[in-house]
């Protein structure tokens, strides 16, 4: 026990009381004697502020998971919104060579504007980490390719090697969006 806290015990009318005598004043050094009883409520309020202090954590907890749920869902619904706002000019511009192409006698020129945009949009697509998985002259990989023909290799070289892609495959971030579909040698 510390020099503030001294326990006594009495006994009164067979009943046992103890008291704590604590320095509430330590200026005047005079010390409030407390029983039993007044122990027991102060210990009952310690308890209520405690259960009162639970429940508001629990309820700040509560909130915060509804917020998180709420922009889970909002990201869901709107996660995309970034990549199709840069598809809109590439969208555009295959309207206008669309609307051209019936007046449009050059098909050398209709060729170079539809050109144009395929390349607009693999910039777009490069810009939001999508990146075309090479095939050439590649060795065949399961992580990255999907064999959809095998035939037999013309030399000893070729043998587990991509003869021909017949889709091509593409990542984002290191990660395969679509596999590669191609041919391989045996």
């Amino acid at each position: 026990m510390s020099n503030k806290e001294q326990e006594k015990t009495t006994e009164q009318d067979g009943i046992r009381e103890e008291t704590v005598s604590n320095d509430n004043t330590p200026e005047t050094g005079e010390h409030k004697e407390l029983t039993i009883e007044e122990q027991l409520e102060e210990a009952k309020n310690e308890i209520e502020r405690l259960k009162t202090q639970q429940l508001y954590k629990q309820a700040e907890f509560d909130n915060y998971r509804k917020r998180v749920i709420g922009e889970k869902a909002d990201l869901i619904l709107n996660g995309g919104q970034k990549v199709l706002e840069a598809m809109l000019p590439v969208v555009d511009d295959l309207e206008r060579a669309l609307a051209n192409m019936d007046s449009a006698e050059d098909v050398a020129a209709v060729r170079e504007g539809v050109d144009l945009i395929n390349k607009k949009f693999l910039n777009v697509l490069k810009s939001q980490g999508v990146t075309p998985i090479d095939t050439t002259n590649a060795d065949f990989n399961t992580d990255l390719h999907e064999a959809i023909a095998q035939l037999p290799a013309p030399n000893e070289e070729m043998k587990g090697k991509i003869m021909d892609c017949t889709e091509k495959g593409y990542m984002i971030n290191d990660k395969v969006l679509r596999y590669a579909k191609v041919v391989v040698c045996i």
